[in-house]
């Protein structure tokens, strides 16, 4: 073992295992009850193997007050081992070639993601594209024509195979390249309407989800999916989303992670595109077509080779060169949304005093907190007090 396998204070993920027999322990010790990424991670560190880590993980859980506590039994993992196979899915795992750079940045990174279809597309450029369920048609023409510009120009769309922009988009860029993260079991289609379209994401694309196999998908597992869609990209494209949206929060982990976000303008009398002007208003990029979106990120992908643009892409009216934006205003909200997280815990404090401590105003403070709430990332209880979930 190397030093930081047993450096408590490492933030590099855990060496990938060497054997079956360790591979299957990590997969137990993270399906075990009430150890979650961050545990995981920290449990490997300090005792060097997964095997090591499931003979401590007993007293660690009395240590915290969890009494008759028992680890995840081997059959349920065989079991899940048995319908990857049935399915035909493969378990890439953090710290492996097949792993995603991008996602392996995140301090939240699955351990394992599963997946179903060609994975050599997690080595390809990657844009996220996210929107509306309920899509206008102008909606779902606009990311049709955006995912299939993109993967003509070289880039792999990720979006969520959900209804309406997420399904335009993974339908367009079929023939180029496109991932789906699942909110469930990569071997659970959600929703039904869009079987077709995931079995074809087999044949020509990739599913992949860091759920247990067969997991049904239920409403707390789409944010921990949007952070991945986020994740495994140097940006996130908002095509329609209302003002209190899963593709808000999409964009917001985005930000959280550092990357950039651009959204499509849409009529300030439909609610399906007040989510994007909010955006936009705010300093996020304005798209027009795919052509904007691949000037935004070629500064990010100096080495890449030159990729030619479709016609439709490039088809747009001479105009003088944008000056550069800071997004002072997206920026600033993602650092207070890390700074307030950075000082919670799931010990409850007074909210006043978590202002005091931020050196902010009530006003800056409140809208930061409402958003994090509403995302479940805190929780306000009572007596004017607030925790971290």
């Amino acid at each position: 073992m190397t030093d930081r396998d047993h450096n408590p204070s490492s933030t590099h993920p855990p060496l990938p295992p060497t054997s079956e027999d360790e591979q299957f322990s990590r997969l137990r010790l993270l399906r075990s009850r009430r150890v979650g990424i961050t545990t995981y991670k920290r449990l490997l560190t300090e005792h060097g193997t997964a095997q090591n880590a499931l003979a401590a993980l007993p007293e660690v859980a009395r240590a915290a007050g969890v009494e008759k506590y028992e680890i995840c039994p081997e059959a349920v993992v065989q079991a899940e081992l048995n319908k990857a196979h049935a399915a035909q899915a493969r378990l890439v795992m953090q710290g492996t070639d097949a792993y995603p750079d991008l996602l392996n940045e995140l301090e939240d990174a699955p351990p394992f993601l599963w997946v179903i279809g060609d994975v050599e597309l997690l080595k390809k450029p990657m844009v996220s594209l996210v929107g509306a369920r309920n899509a206008s048609s102008l909606g779902t023409r606009m990311a049709r024509a955006l995912a299939r510009d993109l993967g003509a120009a070289g880039y792999t769309v990720v979006s969520g195979l959900a209804r309406g922009v997420d399904a335009a988009a993974h339908n367009a860029a079929l023939e180029t390249g496109t991932i789906a993260v699942q909110a469930g079991g990569v071997d659970v289609i959600y929703p039904a309407e869009n079987t077709e379209l995931a079995l074809s994401m087999a044949e020509h694309g990739l599913r992949i989800s860091e759920q247990p196999m067969g997991l049904q998908p239920m409403a707390r597992h789409f944010p921990s999916r949007n952070r991945i869609i986020a994740g495994l990209s140097q940006a996130t494209v908002v095509v329609e989303a209302a003002a209190k949206s899963g593709s808000l929060i999409t964009a917001r982990d985005a930000l959280d992670q550092g990357r950039d976000v651009l959204a499509v303008p849409g009529n300030p009398f439909d609610a399906r595109a007040a989510g994007c002007n909010q955006l936009i208003r705010d300093g996020a990029t304005l798209i027009r077509s795919a052509a904007d979106v691949i000037e935004a990120l070629s500064p990010m992908h100096k080495d890449a080779p030159e990729l030619p643009l479709p016609a439709s892409a490039t088809a747009r009216p001479k105009e003088t060169a944008r000056p550069t934006k800071i997004k002072t205003t997206l920026k600033q909200a993602a650092a207070l949304h890390r700074q307030i997280l950075s000082k919670l815990s799931p010990a409850p404090v007074p909210e006043d005093q978590l202002i005091r401590d931020l050196a902010v105003s009530a006003s800056e403070a409140a809208p930061a907190l409402l958003d994090l709430e509403l995302d479940g990332q805190i929780k306000r209880e009572a007596g004017g007090m607030l925790s971290r979930a």
